[in-house]
């Protein structure tokens, strides 16, 4: 791959919280941020400085949702965009009891609770990386996914 000066811009570190319900379902929401095609995601966005992914997603999903997951998320997977220059950290983190709120109209209208065996589409990119990462699933083109140990949260929950 040639770096041209267009292509050697500051990479994009963002997070993304996959959030189990004890039932199994995972949150998701229906994303309409102006200027992008329609899409599904999970909560999520850019890590601040001086914080971890865990801190980023949890931080996030409070942000967008008003949930507020258990203190024990960890990182499951790095997702890269090998086009787009964008890395994200997918966070998994479990509640017991939540509904979600849209805490950001202009950029979610609805957040619904799906089983991973039946997730809306079409999702967004980063998003699909992650739950393919989650899933064992290999990624789409121009997306690398390097997986983690997932030993800290118990999820009993199928993938």
């Amino acid at each position: 791959m040639t770096h041209s000066p267009e292509n050697l811009g500051r990479p994009v570190v963002g997070v993304g919280a996959l959030l189990f319900r004890a039932d199994g379902a995972v949150l998701i929401g229906h994303r309409i941020k102006q200027g992008e095609p329609e899409s599904w995601c999970l909560p999520g966005g850019h890590v601040e400085s001086r914080e971890s992914f865990e801190e980023a997603a949890l931080r996030e999903l409070a942000e967008e949702t008003g949930i507020h997951a258990a203190e024990d998320a960890e990182v499951f997977a790095l997702a890269i965009d090998m086009q787009g220059g964008r890395m994200t950290a997918g966070v998994a983190a479990r509640v017991e009891q939540a509904d979600a709120v849209t805490r950001e109209p202009d950029v979610f209208d609805r957040w619904i609770w799906a089983r991973l065996d039946d997730l809306p589409s079409p999702l967004f990119p980063a998003s699909a990386a992650l739950l393919h990462a989650w899933c064992d699933r290999p990624p789409a083109p121009g997306w690398v996914l390097y997986s983690m140990t997932r030993s800290s949260v118990d999820f009993k929950v199928s993938r």
